[in-house]
Parts: structure tokens; C-alpha cells; sequence
């Protein structure tokens, strides 16, 4: 057999690879191990949190984004803290980039552009009016859902990378240079909502021509560029799209168009569908303030075990499957083990096994993904030990092996008749199990 796989646990969830990865910030794929749903970790260093003096704003953009509940913004679900690192479980969004769409098949026709403008729009709009901003916009962070749907990432996490000053503006020059708006290069100050809808014009931009509308391979030649709004529409574009982007890509962000003003622009209105969502679920904040008082009693477990042992395709080929009695007999008579393969996951098949089993008057032991049973009752040559193992033969697919360790013949085949019966939901039948079966 090949060794068993580490696997490392965050509280309830299973902490797999590595999906993203920032200065302050990386993202690793998760599952939550109670209901099986993919989540996204964002996992933060305590340390540079602290260093950077950024507890208090983050906490504050933390609780703020665990109370949105919009259809075109990544849900946050909780927030979970150990000794050195903060835990952000997300919505994990299973349909890839937007802009994966751009590389693949080039440039957008106006309709499907003017979709995806809306819910950027739509999510921006509800963000901003709760106070958050995401001063970070950019093709990594507008993700598809698997209806198709835009789910902006990140939004109030992006304040990582930045610092705000007594006066209340952002100070810090940061984000993709090409979607940074002109008031953020100057390092006056600048509003986070205005800057947003600068890179929404950008990003708008791009849907509709398939390439950047400022772009030089030389940084000064661009920031000039990006200052002066210098940039020209291709001639695809219609006369509608060309004057709504000009309007935002204005240099100067007092006169620059407001979303209220978007809403009401003939262009962006054509085939609109305001979102339909419920707001009224309630939200705790109780994570979020523990996870910031620091005290040892809310940290949450992290803790690396051991997954089944995984099998090779010779080893299965040689072993059984289905759960059939005939699988204990053998030439000689009655067999000590038998196998049985399964699609649950391994922890619920575990799980299952110890309910079939404690009835039965069998105290149970575990310890990873092996099992020790042993029948409280002495039988005709000693107390009955069973051993069951789970093998991982594919990420959903398991085989169990379930062995006399100890005790009787006979009464190991009575009492994996009876356990048979009560696993009979966990097993995986082929097709011509179930024939053999009728």
C-alpha cells in the first residue's frame, strides 16, 4: 500500500491547495467537512496585520462584508482566528474568470458586455452604499458563478494594500497600474468610490474592445497616459458605449459620472434587471470580534491528520467489490475479510460503520481511518475483534476492508451479515451488482 496523505484541518475545514496568492494574503481551496461544500481560505498573518496597523480597519471591512448578501458579490461566511493567522471562509465560485472569456473568444458583443457592466455596477453600488470600497478592480477579481453570473472577489478585503490617513482619503498607490485611477497615482488622496467606478470604465473597456484602453510598456509613459485620460474608442464601438465610458473615464473625479447618474443613462438601461435578493438573514458578528480580541479560548484548531491510505489500479483490481455475503467464501469454506468499495466520503462511511457496530454490542476504537471492533461479549473462542480500514482509491471513491482480527469464523460471517444490512446505503453497486442482487 502507498502511505497514507497529511491532511491539514482548520477547524471544520479540510485545507487543500494553494488557488491564490498576494503580499498579504493567500487563498487555498477548502472544504467544509460537516456538509461537504467547497469554500475558499483566506489566510492572513497576524503579524503583518498588526505590523502594518491594520486590525481595526480590517475587523471593521470584515463584519461589513459578512453582513452583504448580494448576488453579484463572493459571500463571506465566517471568520475563524489561531495564534498567527486570521481564517476569511468564502463563497468558493466554481466558473473561472471573466476575463477568461476575453482570451478565449476576444472581444464581447455590446449585449453580453452590457450584462456583465450591470452586475459589476449592481455589486459596486450595494457595496459602496454600506461604506465599502474595493480600490482594487481588476480582471482577477471578477470570477463567474456557474449560471454565468459576475461574483466580484475581494470587495472590502482589498485594504490590506492600503493606508488611510487622518483626512479620511487613501493614500496608497496600489492595484494593477492599468485600472488605477488618476487621483490614486498623484498620492493627493482620493475617494475609494470614485476610484472604483474609474476601473469599472476601464474594465467596461475592455469587455467591449478586447484590449486595454491605456497600456505602454514604459510605467511614466502610462501613468501620463492614464492622468490625461488618453485613449481612443475603437470604431466598433457603439455611440452610446463610447460616450458612457468617456464619462467615466474622466481624469477628474469631481466631475467625473456617479453610479445614481449610470443607473440613469439610456446605454446601461437597455435590458436591465435590477437584482432580486433577500437581505433580512440575520448575521452574527461574534467570530469576527474574537477573532480580534485574540483570546486563546476562540482560537480555532489547526491540526494536520492522516487521510485513508490511497490504492494503486492493481492493488483494486485484485480486491472485491459490492456487498455481496458470497465475498466470504471462499474454496475452504468461510474467509476473514471481505471488502466493499463506496462513493461517501470516508469520514460519514466511518461514521456509519460505528453506528451499525455499537448496537450490535461492539465497543469501538479509532483512530484515523481504522477501526477496531470488539464484541463485549465473549464468543465460543474469545472476544470477536473486527479491523476495517479505508483505502482512498480516488478522490470519491473508497474501498473498506473489514478483517477477523480475533474470535470465531462463524461468528464474524454473523455478524458482517448483520452489518451488511445496516451499510447497505453506503455501499456502490455496478450496474451488475444490481442484477446479481434481483
Amino acid at each position: 500500500m502507498s502511505q497514507s496523505k497529511i491532511k491539514r484541518r482548520v477547524g471544520k475545514y479540510e485545507v487543500g491547495r494553494t488557488i491564490g496568492e498576494g503580499t498579504f494574503a493567500k487563498v487555498k481551496f477548502g472544504r467544509n467537512s460537516e456538509t461537504g461544500d467547497p469554500v475558499a481560505l483566506k489566510i492572513l498573518d497576524k503579524d503583518k496585520v498588526l505590523k502594518h496597523k491594520m486590525a481595526e480597519q480590517i475587523k471593521r471591512e470584515i463584519a461589513t462584508m459578512k453582513l452583504i448578501r448580494h448576488p453579484n458579490v463572493v459571500r463571506l461566511y465566517e471568520v475563524l482566528g489561531s495564534k498567527t493567522k486570521i481564517y476569511i471562509v468564502l463563497e468558493f465560485v466554481t466558473g473561472g474568470e471573466l476575463f477568461d472569456k476575453i482570451v478565449n473568444h476576444g472581444r464581447m458583443k455590446e449585449d453580453e458586455a452590457r450584462k456583465y457592466f450591470q452586475q459589476l455596477i449592481n455589486a459596486v453600488d450595494y457595496c459602496h452604499s454600506r461604506g465599502v470600497f474595493h480600490r482594487d478592480l481588476k480582471p482577477e477579481n471578477l470570477l463567474l458563478d456557474a449560471s454565468g453570473n459576475l461574483k466580484v472577489s475581494d470587495f472590502g478585503l482589498s485594504a490590506l494594500s492600503q493606508q488611510v490617513r487622518d483626512d479620511g482619503l487613501l493614500h496608497t498607490t496600489c492595484g494593477t497600474p492599468n485600472y488605477v485611477a488618476p487621483e490614486v497615482l498623484n498620492d493627493q488622496g482620493y475617494d475609494g468610490s470614485t476610484a472604483d467606478l474609474w476601473s469599472c470604465g476601464v474594465i467596461l473597456f475592455v469587455l467591449l474592445a478586447g484590449y486595454l484602453p491605456f497600456d505602454d510598456s514604459n510605467l511614466v509613459n502610462l501613468y501620463k497616459k492614464i492622468s490625461c485620460a488618453e485613449f481612443t474608442c475603437p470604431p466598433w464601438f457603439s455611440f452610446g458605449a463610447m460616450k458612457l465610458i468617456t464619462k467615466i473615464l474622466d481624469p477628474n473625479p469631481v466631475t467625473r459620472i456617479t453610479i445614481p447618474e449610470i443607473l440613469e443613462d439610456e446605454w446601461f438601461k437597455k435590458d436591465y434587471k435590477p437584482p432580486v435578493f433577500d437581505e433580512k438573514e440575520d448575521a452574527n458578528l461574534d467570530d469576527v470580534e474574537a477573532v480580534f480580541q485574540d483570546s486563546e479560548e476562540h482560537h480555532v484548531t489547526e491540526k494536520k491528520e492522516e487521510q485513508p491510505t490511497s490504492m494503486n489500479a492493481f492493488e483494486l483490481i485484485s480486491m472485491s467489490k459490492g456487498l455481496n455475503l458470497g465475498n466470504l467464501f471462499d474454496e475452504q469454506g468461510f474467509k476473514r475479510e471481505t471488502r466493499f468499495t463506496s462513493k461517501r466520503p470516508a469520514n460519514e462511511i466511518i461514521s456509519k460503520i460505528e453506528e451499525a457496530a455499537k448496537p450490535l454490542g461492539f465497543d469501538v476504537q479509532k483512530k484515523n481511518y481504522k477501526m477496531r471492533l470488539e464484541n463485549i461479549k465473549a464468543g465460543r473462542k474469545g472476544n470477536l475483534n473486527v479491523a476495517t480500514e479505508v483505502f482512498q482509491v480516488a478522490p470519491s471513491l473508497h474501498m473498506v476492508e473489514v478483517r477477523k482480527a480475533k474470535g470465531d469464523t462463524l461468528e464474524f460471517h454473523k455478524f458482517y451479515k448483520n452489518l451488511s444490512t445496516c451499510l447497505d446505503d453506503v455501499v456502490w453497486r455496478t450496474e451488475e451488482d444490481m442484477q446479481e442482487t434481483k
